[in-house]
């Protein structure tokens, strides 16, 4: 299996890299603002994705449970784009905000939950790329970030000594998760 990627510009007015399989129904980018709204196909659960000024916020709606407000503190950063589909295969949605860190890194962060049985949503952990030894050797940020089938997927350029940030000469690294259920909740 291989992940593919596409390049989103900020400021776009529309997502053309949005699976066809998703219903998206309304999305907006600006440089102050982000709104995505994500429908599961063949269910009435829904996200809607937005951020008003350092605040992400996510409005769940069609949970038989919870559908609170989620609130993330996202000074530092800007939302790349939004994503839902079925990681675990539970026939129940993940939605999953991809950002990355302002400055010359451009450093990957996932925001991510999860819904309980079509009740209530709980956050998804992804281990931060510099815990992981196997993989972060290389590592100087300038992520991608998306859902391919039922696989989330990381890919990142790799730096070899004295390489610049702007010209990273160790080609590619991909990193390929699957959502688990972990002690306290789910992880990538």
């Amino acid at each position: 299996m291989s992940c593919s990627f596409s390049k989103n510009e900020k400021g776009s007015a529309s997502d053309t890299t949005a699976k066809e399989d998703m219903n998206i129904t309304k999305q907006e980018v600006s440089e102050e603002s982000f709104n995505k709204e994500l429908t599961y196909p063949g269910s009435k659960i829904s996200f809607m994705v937005s951020t008003k000024g350092d605040s992400l916020i996510i409005q769940p709606s069609g949970l038989s449970v919870s559908n609170e407000t989620l609130y993330h503190d996202i000074t530092g950063y800007t939302i790349v784009n939004a994503e839902i589909g079925d990681l675990n295969v539970d026939s129940y949605p993940e939605v999953f905000i991809y950002l990355t860190s302002d400055g010359s890194g451009s450093y990957g962060k996932l925001i991510g939950y999860s819904v309980n049985n079509g009740k209530s949503v709980s956050q998804v952990y992804l281990p931060e790329i510099s815990e992981n030894n196997e993989v972060n050797k290389g590592y100087m940020g300038h992520d991608e970030m998306a859902i391919v089938e039922n696989t989330f997927c990381q890919r990142f350029p790799v730096y070899k000594e004295g390489d610049s940030n702007a010209n990273p000469t160790g080609g590619t690294r991909q990193i390929q998760y699957k959502l688990v259920d972990g002690e306290s909740g789910r992880i990538l």
